[in-house]
């Protein structure tokens, strides 16, 4: 099974009356979500379930790609690992899942599949991990295909 995480891209600063849920992409969060996407389209195979959270600069990124997706409330602000983990359907989807997320989520969900720290990874904005399930002899592994970043592209 192939994960592929991509972490929301740059959104405005959160004012202390303003609804978190509500923070939309900055200019800048808007050319790092085109350029993502751009990347993710030449890469993603066909059939990729792709989910997002709820909050608006979620769906923003998101929809840059011009896939169908569906919003998910477990992977809202706030997310666990295990929210992450069951709603990609890790590590038995017979497809490839893309989660469009927030962090610390995102990054404790990779260091957890790569067996690091969980607050050792950080996944900056608008980036892409993306990660493979196989078993081997026996033994389950985790792979860690690539890891780009806007202003890599």
């Amino acid at each position: 099974m192939d994960l592929i995480v991509w972490r929301h891209a740059e959104a405005s600063e959160a004012q202390a009356d303003e609804d978190d849920m509500l923070r939309a992409l900055t200019p800048r969060g808007k050319k790092q979500a085109e350029r993502t996407a751009q990347w993710l389209e030449r890469q993603l195979p066909q059939g990729t379930r792709i989910l997002s959270s709820p909050a608006l600069r979620a769906e923003q990124t998101v929809r840059y790609l011009g896939r169908k997706y569906k919003v998910r409330d477990a992977l809202s602000p706030g997310a666990s690992v295990q929210d992450l983990l069951e709603s990609a359907g890790w590590p038995d989807a017979k497809y490839p899942v893309l989660l469009v997320g927030h962090q610390p989520a995102l990054g404790g969900l990779v260091a957890h599949l790569l067996g690091m720290p969980e607050p050792a990874c950080t996944v900056r904005k608008s980036s892409v991990w993306w990660l493979r399930h196989r078993s081997r002899e026996g033994q389950n592994q985790t792979l860690l295909i690539a890891v780009t970043c806007p202003d890599k592209l």
